[in-house]
């Protein structure tokens, strides 16, 4: 899936026909693998939804919009979600986690005579807006912004270990301080030197969030075509009543129910990484 989010200065641009740039997210098993900016040429509402459908965009994350642009993103069988605000990599977490509800067409700019953007025109705030959004500290330090290669080790509080780069052998690679990896992972390796190792301990608030107990739901299997092959632990993909696409895992079921449970495997726990800084770029 690609999700598109107009952008500008790290936020999400309140006026989508003005944007220009894009910032394009790959999302690869509920996570964003990848980052790229695009610039929109200038172009006007319609050659933007155009511009998006060639760049096989699935989702536009947008603030404010109006009915011309959402009909011709549809009509490309792009999904919009509108209403969003602040920080775009926090808004793009919140999509995938299933926390944004889309404002709908909530600009009218033919009927603006003051000439402002559409920020001035979606309410002063989250509330106004469509909700799900929220606003992260910027990440600051000499490697914000480069290719970073990392070795680490990630351990449960009880010494358990739940994933290391050491076992697979190769450094993992990503761009810091764009949301690619969980903040206090980014925050960590934005200041250190090539070669330092350095051992942190995370608060769920600084890694994959609280779990969310109204992401748990149960439904009936006969209601779920196809859930009755599923079994505990097993991943799938299902959608919301407004077609995002939401990842859940079984936590449980018995002969007529099963329940889902939509929060990260790691949401509410606390993570301890040991992090070696291999290379930047």
């Amino acid at each position: 899936m690609k999700i598109a989010v107009p952008f500008s200065n790290g936020e999400v641009f309140q006026h989508f026909g003005h944007t220009e740039t894009f910032k394009l997210y790959e999302i690869e098993d509920g996570m964003v693998a990848s980052i790229d900016i695009v610039d929109a040429n200038g172009s006007g509402h319609d050659a933007l939804a155009g511009l998006l459908a060639d760049l096989s965009v699935n989702v536009l994350l947008c603030g404010g919009i109006g009915d011309g642009a959402q009909t011709a993103l549809t009509g490309y069988g792009i999904e919009v979600c509108s209403g969003a605000k602040g920080d775009a990599d926090t808004a793009v977490q919140a999509y995938l986690r299933g926390e944004l509800e889309s404002a709908g067409v909530n600009c009218d700019h033919h009927s603006h005579d003051d000439g402002e953007g559409c920020g001035s025109h979606c309410g002063g705030g989250c509330s106004g807006c469509g909700g799900g959004c929220h606003s992260a500290p910027a990440i600051t330090g000499p490697n914000v912004g480069k290719l970073c290669k990392t070795h680490y080790r990630g351990t449960l509080n009880d010494g358990t270990v739940f994933d290391s780069s050491y076992d697979r052998g190769e450094p993992l690679e990503f761009i810091c301080g764009v949301g690619m990896m969980i903040a206090g992972y980014d925050a960590a390796v934005a200041n250190m030197k090539v070669g330092e190792s350095i051992d942190i301990h995370l608060t769920p608030d600084q890694a994959y969030g609280p779990s969310n107990p109204g992401a748990i739901f149960t439904v009936q299997i006969s209601e779920l075509p196809g859930s009755e092959e599923l079994s505990v632990g097993e991943k799938v993909v299902l959608h919301t009543g407004n077609g995002q696409p939401l990842q859940v895992r079984v936590s449980a079921r018995d002969e007529s129910t099963i329940t889902f449970d939509a929060n990260h495997e790691m949401a509410g726990k606390e993570l301890n990484f040991h992090i070696e800084l291999v290379a930047v770029q």
